[in-house]
């Protein structure tokens, strides 16, 4: 071999060589952010799950489900019941009462429109209330609702 190829084989290799080194130290880079990203995103599943455990059990939040149709009362009452809060309770009780009267007195063709716009501007009062936190009984029946329906 000519002198020529020598120096060109060892440039060849001396270019390998860096090559290598480069994509070594490459790898250990996108290793270290690799480990770096994951940890982050446990990090943040676990900051998820305890806010959402907080919001899930929180009263308020509770109350304000309990507005949303029969479904969300259903939900509100199995939320309620394996943690309960006073204003969860205060507002399913509440939901409960209006939504009685709505069944019971809707039907009535021209007092029953009357009764569900009272009732409807009732709902509006205690949906605002539960969003406020405060327990405001409805100015229907509200004192009642509490008696009649203190086991739930």
């Amino acid at each position: 071999m000519s002198d020529d190829n020598k120096n060109l084989n060892e440039d060849l290799n001396d270019m390998i060589g860096d090559s290598k080194a480069e994509a070594k130290t490459s790898g250990d880079k996108i290793s270290q952010k690799a480990n770096e990203f994951s940890d982050d995103a446990k990090q943040a599943t676990n900051d998820f799950g305890s806010d959402a455990n907080k919001a899930l059990s929180d009263g308020k939040n509770i109350a304000i489900i309990a507005h949303i149709t029969i479904i969300g009362w259903i939900i509100a009452l199995i939320m309620n019941g394996s943690n309960k809060t006073e204003i969860g309770s205060f507002y399913i009780r509440q939901m409960l009462g209006l939504s009685i009267i709505g069944i019971v007195l809707g039907w009535i063709p021209v007092l029953g429109f009357l009764i569900s716009i009272v009732l409807l501007v009732a709902w509006i009062m205690s949906l605002i209330a539960a969003i406020g936190g405060e327990m405001k009984p409805t100015f229907l029946f509200g004192k009642q609702f509490q008696e009649w329906f203190k086991s739930i």
